[in-house]
């Protein structure tokens, strides 16, 4: 084989190799909803918002969601990252193509990773009102 053909193959190689990364980016829009809307929303990453509330966040991260309203119970949710469909696929075909290079880009960039569940519905509950009590 000549230089040049190995080395467009080899190029091809790495371009494919990298699929996820290519595919589907190493971050995601992470959507959370409430009942009632209108609700605060504030995730470990810093990011503050109302319901409903789209973040553009990393994949592979672990996001610990806070989110409040005035006469309603606080709620914190931990969402986790996990391989998702499309970013289990990509793996495969980097196996299957023989590409550890594209198999290791794509879990260092998080891209075969999605979060679950996403989007993220929370029905709040609502803080029983306290009656005074009276003194006799």
């Amino acid at each position: 084989m000549n230089p040049a053909r190995l080395l467009l193959a080899l190029l091809g190689l790495v371009f494919l190799s990298g699929c996820a990364s290519i595919t589907r980016g190493s971050k995601e829009v992470f959507v959370v909803d409430s009942v009632p809307q209108d609700a605060d929303v504030r995730l470990s990453t810093g990011m503050v918002g109302k319901t409903p509330a789209s973040f553009q966040v990393p994949r592979s991260d672990t996001l610990t969601v806070f989110i409040s309203k005035p006469g309603y119970k606080d709620r914190t949710i931990i969402v986790s990252a996990d391989i998702g469909g499309g970013g289990g696929v990509a793996m495969a075909g980097n196996v299957f193509l023989g590409g550890l290079i594209g198999a290791g880009i794509d879990a260092g960039t998080g891209a075969m990773y999605e979060h679950k569940p996403n989007p993220l519905m929370v029905t709040l509950e609502k803080v029983e009102a306290t009656t005074p009590t009276q003194k006799p």
